[in-house]
Protein backbone atom coordinates (compact mmCIF):
# COMPACT_ATOMS: atom_id res chain seq x y z
CA UNK A 1 0.00 0.00 0.00
CA UNK A 2 3.27 2.35 -0.55
CA UNK A 3 3.62 4.90 -3.76
CA UNK A 4 7.25 3.25 -3.98
CA UNK A 5 7.36 -0.32 -2.69
CA UNK A 6 11.51 -1.24 -1.51
CA UNK A 7 13.64 -4.06 -0.92
CA UNK A 8 16.35 -4.28 1.81
CA UNK A 9 19.26 -3.01 0.61
CA UNK A 10 22.14 -4.50 -0.01
CA UNK A 11 25.27 -3.71 2.55
CA UNK A 12 28.07 -2.33 1.07
CA UNK A 13 31.42 -3.55 1.54
CA UNK A 14 34.61 -1.36 1.93
CA UNK A 15 35.86 0.85 -0.71
CA UNK A 16 32.05 0.52 -2.39
CA UNK A 17 31.88 4.23 -1.76
CA UNK A 18 32.86 4.60 -5.37
CA UNK A 19 32.61 8.66 -6.30
CA UNK A 20 35.92 10.89 -5.09
CA UNK A 21 35.56 13.60 -3.06
CA UNK A 22 34.22 13.80 0.19
CA UNK A 23 30.81 14.02 1.34
CA UNK A 24 29.30 17.07 2.53
CA UNK A 25 28.99 15.70 6.48
CA UNK A 26 32.36 13.30 6.30
CA UNK A 27 33.62 13.62 9.55
CA UNK A 28 36.19 10.92 11.71
CA UNK A 29 34.13 8.90 14.13
CA UNK A 30 35.03 6.69 17.09
CA UNK A 31 35.37 3.00 16.15
CA UNK A 32 32.50 0.76 18.56
CA UNK A 33 34.18 -1.96 20.41
CA UNK A 34 33.99 -5.55 19.65
CA UNK A 35 31.14 -6.07 21.73
CA UNK A 36 29.08 -3.36 20.30
CA UNK A 37 29.73 -3.95 16.87
CA UNK A 38 28.87 -7.68 17.71
CA UNK A 39 25.28 -6.44 19.13
CA UNK A 40 24.68 -4.24 16.47
CA UNK A 41 25.49 -6.55 13.36
CA UNK A 42 22.99 -9.31 15.12
CA UNK A 43 20.49 -6.49 15.26
CA UNK A 44 20.91 -6.24 11.63
CA UNK A 45 20.82 -9.65 10.84
CA UNK A 46 17.77 -9.53 13.00
CA UNK A 47 16.19 -7.06 11.09
CA UNK A 48 16.76 -8.54 7.62
CA UNK A 49 15.06 -11.39 9.04
CA UNK A 50 11.91 -9.73 9.88
CA UNK A 51 11.87 -8.25 7.03
CA UNK A 52 12.22 -11.12 5.28
CA UNK A 53 8.86 -12.41 7.25
CA UNK A 54 7.05 -9.36 5.94
CA UNK A 55 8.22 -9.42 2.37
CA UNK A 56 6.42 -12.66 2.40
CA UNK A 57 3.13 -11.82 3.16
CA UNK A 58 0.93 -9.62 0.41
CA UNK A 59 2.66 -6.65 -1.40
CA UNK A 60 2.28 -3.65 -0.08
CA UNK A 61 1.96 -1.93 -3.63
CA UNK A 62 -1.35 -4.25 -3.82
CA UNK A 63 -4.71 -3.26 -2.25
CA UNK A 64 -7.46 -5.81 -1.38
CA UNK A 65 -10.32 -2.80 0.17
CA UNK A 66 -10.78 -3.77 3.15
CA UNK A 67 -10.23 -2.16 6.95
CA UNK A 68 -11.75 -6.27 8.60
CA UNK A 69 -8.07 -7.23 9.16
CA UNK A 70 -6.59 -4.36 10.62
CA UNK A 71 -9.24 -3.01 13.28
CA UNK A 72 -8.70 -7.03 14.39
CA UNK A 73 -5.86 -6.46 15.11
CA UNK A 74 -5.83 -3.65 16.65
CA UNK A 75 -8.76 -4.76 18.72
CA UNK A 76 -6.79 -7.09 19.54
CA UNK A 77 -3.63 -4.87 20.56
CA UNK A 78 -6.11 -2.97 22.38
CA UNK A 79 -6.67 -0.51 20.25
CA UNK A 80 -3.32 1.67 20.74
CA UNK A 81 -3.77 3.77 18.44
CA UNK A 82 -6.43 5.58 20.39
CA UNK A 83 -4.18 6.55 22.91
CA UNK A 84 -3.15 9.60 21.38
CA UNK A 85 -3.72 12.40 19.50
CA UNK A 86 -3.13 11.78 15.31
CA UNK A 87 -2.38 14.17 12.48
CA UNK A 88 -3.31 12.03 9.31
CA UNK A 89 -1.59 12.70 5.95
CA UNK A 90 -3.09 11.72 2.57
CA UNK A 91 -2.21 13.01 -1.10
CA UNK A 92 -0.59 11.96 -4.17
CA UNK A 93 2.55 14.12 -3.43
CA UNK A 94 4.78 15.76 -1.02
CA UNK A 95 2.96 13.53 1.66
CA UNK A 96 6.24 12.90 3.59
CA UNK A 97 8.37 16.24 3.51
CA UNK A 98 4.78 17.80 4.97
CA UNK A 99 4.67 14.76 7.75
CA UNK A 100 8.31 15.36 8.65
CA UNK A 101 7.74 19.20 9.00
CA UNK A 102 4.60 18.54 10.63
CA UNK A 103 6.87 16.41 13.22
CA UNK A 104 9.59 19.12 13.73
CA UNK A 105 6.83 22.07 14.44
CA UNK A 106 5.07 19.88 16.91
CA UNK A 107 8.19 18.54 18.73
CA UNK A 108 10.15 22.36 18.85
CA UNK A 109 6.60 23.11 20.37
CA UNK A 110 7.87 20.71 23.23
CA UNK A 111 5.58 17.44 21.99
CA UNK A 112 6.97 13.90 22.02
CA UNK A 113 6.26 12.83 18.57
CA UNK A 114 5.52 9.76 17.10
CA UNK A 115 5.94 9.86 12.71
CA UNK A 116 4.76 6.92 10.24
CA UNK A 117 5.46 7.05 6.62
CA UNK A 118 6.69 5.57 3.86
CA UNK A 119 8.24 3.83 1.91
CA UNK A 120 11.87 3.87 2.99
CA UNK A 121 14.54 4.93 1.43
CA UNK A 122 17.08 2.59 3.40
CA UNK A 123 16.53 0.81 6.56
CA UNK A 124 12.61 0.17 6.92
CA UNK A 125 13.05 1.79 10.82
CA UNK A 126 13.09 4.73 9.00
CA UNK A 127 9.27 3.96 8.84
CA UNK A 128 8.53 4.81 12.46
CA UNK A 129 10.62 7.59 14.11
CA UNK A 130 10.18 8.79 17.70
CA UNK A 131 11.52 11.92 18.81
CA UNK A 132 12.68 12.90 15.19
CA UNK A 133 14.78 9.73 14.56
CA UNK A 134 14.10 6.32 13.45
CA UNK A 135 13.57 3.34 16.14
CA UNK A 136 16.44 1.08 16.44
CA UNK A 137 16.42 -2.05 14.59
CA UNK A 138 16.40 -3.62 18.43
CA UNK A 139 13.16 -1.81 18.89
CA UNK A 140 11.55 -2.85 14.98
CA UNK A 141 12.20 -6.19 16.18
CA UNK A 142 10.93 -6.47 19.24
CA UNK A 143 7.59 -4.56 18.48
CA UNK A 144 7.27 -7.14 15.59
CA UNK A 145 8.13 -10.24 17.79
CA UNK A 146 5.59 -8.58 20.51
CA UNK A 147 2.66 -8.04 18.00
CA UNK A 148 3.44 -11.31 16.15
CA UNK A 149 1.25 -13.82 18.25
CA UNK A 150 -1.63 -10.97 17.07
CA UNK A 151 -0.76 -11.05 13.56
CA UNK A 152 -1.01 -15.10 13.73
CA UNK A 153 -4.27 -14.91 15.42
CA UNK A 154 -5.71 -12.18 12.54
CA UNK A 155 -4.08 -14.95 9.77
CA UNK A 156 -5.65 -17.71 11.44
CA UNK A 157 -9.47 -15.97 11.07
CA UNK A 158 -9.37 -15.50 7.48
CA UNK A 159 -11.58 -17.37 5.16
CA UNK A 160 -10.44 -20.09 3.08
CA UNK A 161 -9.28 -18.08 0.11
CA UNK A 162 -9.04 -14.49 1.80
CA UNK A 163 -5.64 -12.81 2.11
CA UNK A 164 -3.59 -12.73 5.15
CA UNK A 165 -2.12 -9.29 6.51
CA UNK A 166 -0.41 -7.60 4.32
CA UNK A 167 2.92 -6.45 4.97
CA UNK A 168 1.14 -2.80 5.33
CA UNK A 169 -1.16 -3.30 7.75
CA UNK A 170 1.31 -5.58 9.99
CA UNK A 171 3.52 -2.61 9.70
CA UNK A 172 1.08 0.27 10.48
CA UNK A 173 0.16 -2.25 13.84
CA UNK A 174 3.87 -2.33 14.81
CA UNK A 175 3.84 1.53 14.37
CA UNK A 176 0.60 1.99 16.27
CA UNK A 177 1.90 -0.34 19.05
CA UNK A 178 5.56 1.30 19.01
CA UNK A 179 3.96 4.80 19.69
CA UNK A 180 1.73 3.74 22.61
CA UNK A 181 5.01 1.91 24.30
CA UNK A 182 6.78 5.22 23.71
CA UNK A 183 4.72 7.02 24.74
CA UNK A 184 3.88 9.86 22.08
CA UNK A 185 1.80 12.64 22.75
CA UNK A 186 1.18 13.28 19.12
CA UNK A 187 1.27 11.08 16.00
CA UNK A 188 1.84 11.76 12.83
CA UNK A 189 0.53 9.02 9.70
CA UNK A 190 1.23 9.22 6.31
CA UNK A 191 -1.31 6.96 4.37
CA UNK A 192 0.66 4.29 2.23
CA UNK A 193 -2.05 4.14 -0.61
CA UNK A 194 -5.21 6.37 -1.30
CA UNK A 195 -6.78 6.65 2.38
CA UNK A 196 -10.36 5.42 2.55
CA UNK A 197 -8.94 1.14 2.34
CA UNK A 198 -5.39 2.57 4.03
CA UNK A 199 -4.43 0.13 7.15
CA UNK A 200 -3.76 4.13 9.02
CA UNK A 201 -7.44 5.01 8.23
CA UNK A 202 -8.19 2.84 11.75
CA UNK A 203 -6.74 5.94 13.48
CA UNK A 204 -9.49 8.79 13.83
CA UNK A 205 -7.11 12.26 13.21
CA UNK A 206 -7.75 14.78 14.99
CA UNK A 207 -6.62 16.97 11.55
CA UNK A 208 -6.47 15.62 8.25
CA UNK A 209 -4.08 17.04 5.99
CA UNK A 210 -4.53 16.70 2.13
CA UNK A 211 -1.18 17.38 0.25
CA UNK A 212 -2.20 18.14 -3.77
CA UNK A 213 -4.34 15.00 -5.26
CA UNK A 214 -2.88 13.59 -8.71
CA UNK A 215 -3.03 10.85 -10.84
CA UNK A 216 -1.21 7.62 -9.37
CA UNK A 217 -1.90 4.32 -8.57
CA UNK A 218 -5.01 4.60 -11.14
CA UNK A 219 -5.45 0.73 -11.24
CA UNK A 220 -6.43 0.90 -7.53
CA UNK A 221 -7.36 4.51 -6.87
CA UNK A 222 -9.23 5.27 -10.26
CA UNK A 223 -8.03 7.01 -13.84
CA UNK A 224 -9.35 10.40 -12.91
CA UNK A 225 -8.65 13.36 -10.14
CA UNK A 226 -12.40 13.40 -8.52
CA UNK A 227 -12.34 9.52 -8.10
CA UNK A 228 -8.71 9.56 -6.55
CA UNK A 229 -9.48 12.57 -4.23
CA UNK A 230 -12.73 10.48 -3.15
CA UNK A 231 -10.24 7.70 -1.95
CA UNK A 232 -8.17 9.96 0.05
CA UNK A 233 -11.21 11.83 1.31
CA UNK A 234 -11.88 8.97 3.59
CA UNK A 235 -9.59 10.05 6.24
CA UNK A 236 -11.48 13.06 7.06
CA UNK A 237 -13.35 11.86 10.21
CA UNK A 238 -16.40 13.84 11.64
CA UNK A 239 -15.92 16.66 13.26
CA UNK A 240 -11.81 17.24 12.66
CA UNK A 241 -10.38 19.96 10.87
CA UNK A 242 -9.25 19.09 7.16
CA UNK A 243 -6.03 21.37 6.11
CA UNK A 244 -6.07 21.42 2.39
CA UNK A 245 -3.34 22.17 -0.09
CA UNK A 246 -3.94 24.04 -3.28
CA UNK A 247 -5.70 21.32 -5.24
CA UNK A 248 -7.27 21.29 -8.71
CA UNK A 249 -11.14 22.58 -8.87
CA UNK A 250 -11.85 18.60 -9.51
CA UNK A 251 -10.31 17.20 -6.63
CA UNK A 252 -11.52 20.14 -4.05
CA UNK A 253 -15.16 19.95 -4.96
CA UNK A 254 -14.67 16.14 -3.94
CA UNK A 255 -12.77 17.00 -0.76
CA UNK A 256 -15.09 19.73 0.50
CA UNK A 257 -18.28 17.68 -0.22
CA UNK A 258 -16.45 15.20 2.37
CA UNK A 259 -15.88 17.46 4.64
CA UNK A 260 -19.35 19.03 4.15
CA UNK A 261 -20.77 15.19 5.34
CA UNK A 262 -18.85 14.93 7.97
CA UNK A 263 -18.80 18.32 9.48
CA UNK A 264 -15.71 19.09 9.63
CA UNK A 265 -13.91 22.41 9.51
CA UNK A 266 -12.08 23.07 6.50
CA UNK A 267 -8.71 25.46 6.07
CA UNK A 268 -7.57 26.01 2.73
CA UNK A 269 -4.30 27.19 1.08
CA UNK A 270 -5.03 30.45 -0.84
CA UNK A 271 -7.68 31.16 1.39
CA UNK A 272 -7.13 30.82 4.99
CA UNK A 273 -3.16 30.47 4.68
CA UNK A 274 -0.68 30.34 2.13
CA UNK A 275 2.51 31.80 1.11
CA UNK A 276 2.81 35.48 1.32
CA UNK A 277 6.56 35.67 -0.16
CA UNK A 278 9.42 33.46 -1.02
CA UNK A 279 12.66 34.22 -1.87
CA UNK A 280 15.47 31.66 -2.75
CA UNK A 281 18.42 31.92 -0.13
CA UNK A 282 21.86 30.11 0.00
CA UNK A 283 20.68 26.53 0.87
CA UNK A 284 17.16 27.00 0.98
CA UNK A 285 14.28 29.89 0.57
CA UNK A 286 13.62 32.43 3.06
CA UNK A 287 9.50 32.35 3.52
CA UNK A 288 6.70 34.78 4.69
CA UNK A 289 3.62 32.77 6.08
CA UNK A 290 0.36 33.37 6.31
CA UNK A 291 -0.92 31.11 8.75
CA UNK A 292 -4.22 30.15 10.42
CA UNK A 293 -3.45 32.60 13.72
CA UNK A 294 -1.18 35.28 11.78
CA UNK A 295 1.85 36.15 9.45
CA UNK A 296 5.17 34.29 10.09
CA UNK A 297 8.19 36.73 9.35
CA UNK A 298 11.73 35.52 7.97
CA UNK A 299 11.28 31.65 8.12
CA UNK A 300 14.50 30.36 6.77
CA UNK A 301 13.63 26.78 4.92
CA UNK A 302 16.50 24.60 4.19
CA UNK A 303 14.93 23.19 1.24
CA UNK A 304 14.47 24.05 -2.37
CA UNK A 305 11.43 24.40 -4.05
CA UNK A 306 8.20 26.41 -4.55
CA UNK A 307 6.38 22.80 -3.49
CA UNK A 308 8.51 22.59 -0.41
CA UNK A 309 7.46 26.42 0.44
CA UNK A 310 3.83 25.19 -0.35
CA UNK A 311 4.51 21.97 1.75
CA UNK A 312 5.69 24.08 4.52
CA UNK A 313 2.81 26.73 5.06
CA UNK A 314 0.00 23.40 5.00
CA UNK A 315 2.54 21.91 7.96
CA UNK A 316 1.97 24.93 9.84
CA UNK A 317 -2.00 25.23 9.26
CA UNK A 318 -2.16 21.64 10.43
CA UNK A 319 -0.21 22.66 13.63
CA UNK A 320 -2.18 25.61 14.78
CA UNK A 321 -4.94 23.54 13.60
CA UNK A 322 -3.91 20.65 15.98
CA UNK A 323 -3.60 23.52 18.69
CA UNK A 324 -6.74 25.02 18.16
CA UNK A 325 -4.83 28.33 16.59
CA UNK A 326 -7.49 31.34 16.34
CA UNK A 327 -7.35 34.64 14.77
CA UNK A 328 -6.06 35.98 18.12
CA UNK A 329 -3.80 33.30 18.81
CA UNK A 330 0.09 32.45 17.15
CA UNK A 331 2.36 29.77 17.78
CA UNK A 332 5.90 31.07 19.23
CA UNK A 333 7.81 32.84 16.26
CA UNK A 334 10.92 32.01 17.19
CA UNK A 335 9.71 28.47 17.71
CA UNK A 336 8.46 27.89 14.06
CA UNK A 337 11.68 29.76 12.99
CA UNK A 338 13.77 26.87 14.68
CA UNK A 339 11.61 24.46 13.62
CA UNK A 340 11.50 24.78 10.15
CA UNK A 341 15.15 25.41 9.94
CA UNK A 342 16.16 22.20 11.28
CA UNK A 343 13.46 20.26 8.64
CA UNK A 344 15.74 17.63 6.62
CA UNK A 345 13.80 15.45 3.77
CA UNK A 346 16.41 12.79 2.79
CA UNK A 347 16.11 11.81 -0.54
CA UNK A 348 14.33 15.34 -1.60
CA UNK A 349 16.73 17.48 -3.99
CA UNK A 350 18.88 15.71 -1.06
CA UNK A 351 22.88 17.13 -2.20
CA UNK A 352 25.64 14.02 -1.43
CA UNK A 353 28.21 15.62 -3.50
CA UNK A 354 30.06 19.20 -4.09
CA UNK A 355 31.97 19.19 -7.01
CA UNK A 356 30.76 18.12 -9.36
CA UNK A 357 27.17 18.34 -7.63
CA UNK A 358 25.32 15.14 -7.15
CA UNK A 359 21.47 15.74 -6.04
CA UNK A 360 18.87 12.78 -5.13
CA UNK A 361 15.55 13.14 -5.56
CA UNK A 362 12.73 10.60 -5.14
CA UNK A 363 10.22 12.05 -7.49
CA UNK A 364 8.37 8.85 -9.16
CA UNK A 365 5.29 10.22 -11.08
CA UNK A 366 4.83 13.11 -13.27
CA UNK A 367 3.35 15.90 -10.94
CA UNK A 368 6.61 15.01 -8.77
CA UNK A 369 9.25 14.76 -11.65
CA UNK A 370 7.42 18.14 -13.10
CA UNK A 371 8.17 19.73 -9.97
CA UNK A 372 11.75 18.65 -9.44
CA UNK A 373 12.26 19.90 -12.51
CA UNK A 374 11.03 23.84 -12.34
CA UNK A 375 13.04 23.70 -8.96
CA UNK A 376 16.40 22.70 -10.63
CA UNK A 377 15.91 24.83 -13.84
CA UNK A 378 14.96 27.99 -10.95
CA UNK A 379 17.37 27.59 -8.22
CA UNK A 380 20.14 25.78 -9.97
CA UNK A 381 22.60 27.24 -12.48
CA UNK A 382 24.26 24.06 -13.57
CA UNK A 383 26.47 24.39 -16.86
CA UNK A 384 25.55 20.71 -17.57
CA UNK A 385 22.82 18.90 -15.78
CA UNK A 386 22.62 14.80 -16.23
CA UNK A 387 19.96 12.82 -15.07
CA UNK A 388 20.61 9.38 -13.64
CA UNK A 389 17.09 7.83 -13.96
CA UNK A 390 15.81 4.12 -12.19
CA UNK A 391 12.04 3.81 -12.69
CA UNK A 392 9.36 0.90 -11.61
CA UNK A 393 7.97 -0.23 -14.36
CA UNK A 394 4.11 -0.32 -13.01
CA UNK A 395 4.62 3.64 -13.08
CA UNK A 396 3.83 6.56 -15.62
CA UNK A 397 7.41 6.26 -17.29
CA UNK A 398 6.59 8.06 -20.06
CA UNK A 399 4.95 11.08 -18.00
CA UNK A 400 7.93 10.66 -15.55
CA UNK A 401 10.57 11.02 -18.68
CA UNK A 402 8.76 13.85 -20.51
CA UNK A 403 8.64 15.84 -17.52
CA UNK A 404 12.32 15.81 -16.60
CA UNK A 405 13.49 16.29 -20.62
CA UNK A 406 13.40 20.11 -20.80
CA UNK A 407 15.95 20.06 -17.18
CA UNK A 408 18.31 17.94 -17.90
CA UNK A 409 21.14 17.84 -20.77
CA UNK A 410 21.88 14.03 -20.99
CA UNK A 411 20.04 11.12 -19.24
CA UNK A 412 21.68 7.92 -18.07
CA UNK A 413 19.36 5.24 -17.89
CA UNK A 414 19.70 2.09 -15.12
CA UNK A 415 18.30 -0.23 -13.13
CA UNK A 416 17.75 -0.24 -9.09
CA UNK A 417 17.58 -2.74 -6.52
CA UNK A 418 13.43 -3.41 -6.99
CA UNK A 419 12.25 -6.40 -8.54
CA UNK A 420 9.50 -3.88 -10.05
CA UNK A 421 12.64 -2.31 -11.58
CA UNK A 422 12.37 -1.40 -15.48
CA UNK A 423 15.16 -3.11 -17.43
CA UNK A 424 17.46 -0.74 -18.34
CA UNK A 425 17.45 -1.63 -22.25
CA UNK A 426 13.69 -1.16 -21.94
CA UNK A 427 13.86 2.58 -20.22
CA UNK A 428 16.28 3.46 -23.04
CA UNK A 429 14.09 2.37 -25.71
CA UNK A 430 11.71 5.20 -24.36
CA UNK A 431 14.06 8.09 -22.82
CA UNK A 432 15.44 7.54 -26.91
CA UNK A 433 11.93 8.38 -28.25
CA UNK A 434 11.59 11.66 -25.94
CA UNK A 435 15.41 13.04 -25.55
CA UNK A 436 16.53 11.37 -28.94
CA UNK A 437 19.74 9.03 -29.10
CA UNK A 438 22.43 11.43 -28.91
CA UNK A 439 20.85 12.40 -25.07
CA UNK A 440 20.78 8.71 -24.23
CA UNK A 441 23.33 6.45 -21.96
CA UNK A 442 22.87 2.97 -20.84
CA UNK A 443 24.74 1.93 -17.75
CA UNK A 444 22.24 -1.03 -15.85
CA UNK A 445 24.25 -0.89 -12.40
CA UNK A 446 23.78 2.33 -10.62
CA UNK A 447 27.38 2.91 -9.24
CA UNK A 448 28.58 2.92 -13.14
CA UNK A 449 25.35 4.97 -14.05
CA UNK A 450 26.27 7.56 -11.42
CA UNK A 451 30.39 7.34 -12.80
CA UNK A 452 29.16 7.97 -16.60
CA UNK A 453 26.96 11.29 -15.67
CA UNK A 454 29.82 12.43 -13.67
CA UNK A 455 31.73 12.05 -16.66
CA UNK A 456 29.62 13.68 -18.81
CA UNK A 457 28.73 16.79 -16.78
CA UNK A 458 32.54 17.19 -16.33
CA UNK A 459 33.76 17.11 -20.41
CA UNK A 460 33.79 19.89 -22.24
CA UNK A 461 34.41 21.44 -25.66
CA UNK A 462 36.10 24.57 -24.46
CA UNK A 463 39.37 24.32 -23.42
CA UNK A 464 39.13 27.60 -21.56
CA UNK A 465 35.99 26.48 -19.83
CA UNK A 466 36.28 25.56 -16.13
CA UNK A 467 35.28 22.04 -15.30
CA UNK A 468 32.70 23.38 -12.49
CA UNK A 469 29.04 24.45 -12.34
CA UNK A 470 28.13 20.58 -13.77
CA UNK A 471 25.32 18.72 -12.05
CA UNK A 472 24.00 15.20 -11.34
CA UNK A 473 20.25 14.80 -10.15
CA UNK A 474 19.79 10.87 -9.35
CA UNK A 475 15.66 10.20 -9.88
CA UNK A 476 12.77 8.25 -11.38
CA UNK A 477 12.13 5.97 -7.47
CA UNK A 478 11.99 5.95 -3.74
CA UNK A 479 14.28 2.89 -4.22
CA UNK A 480 16.82 4.48 -6.67
CA UNK A 481 17.17 7.53 -4.56
CA UNK A 482 17.70 5.08 -1.33
CA UNK A 483 20.00 2.82 -3.22
CA UNK A 484 22.16 6.31 -4.33
CA UNK A 485 21.84 7.64 -0.35
CA UNK A 486 23.42 3.93 0.57
CA UNK A 487 26.35 4.17 -2.11
CA UNK A 488 27.38 7.50 -1.11
CA UNK A 489 27.37 6.59 2.52
CA UNK A 490 24.33 8.26 4.02
CA UNK A 491 22.82 7.02 6.90
CA UNK A 492 19.61 6.13 7.46
CA UNK A 493 16.99 9.21 8.80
Amino acid sequence: MSSDDQEFPPQLSEGDNFIAGPLPDDESEAEPSVDEAAIAAQARRDLVAVEAELDRRWPETKIEPSLTRISTLVNLLGDPQRTYPVLHVAGTNGKSSTARMIEALLSRLGLRVGRYTSPHLQLATERISIDGAPVSPETYVATYRDIAPFVGMVDGAQAPGDPAMSKFEVLTGMAFAAFADAPVEAAVLETGMGGRWDATNVADGQVAVITPVGIDHAEYLGDDRATIAGEKAGIIKPDSVVVLAEQEPDAERVLLERAVEVEAAVARAGSEFGVLERTIAVGGQMLRLQGLGGVYEEIFLPLHGAHQAANAAVALAAVEAFFGAGKDRQLTVDAVREAFAEVATPGRLERVRAAPAVLLDAAHNPHGAAALAATVEEEFAFRRLAAVVGVLRDKDVTGVLEALEPAVSDIVVTTNSSPRAMPADELAALAVSIFGEERVTVEPVLHAAIEAAVALVEQTDEPEEPLSGGGVLVTGSVVTAGDARTLFGKEPE
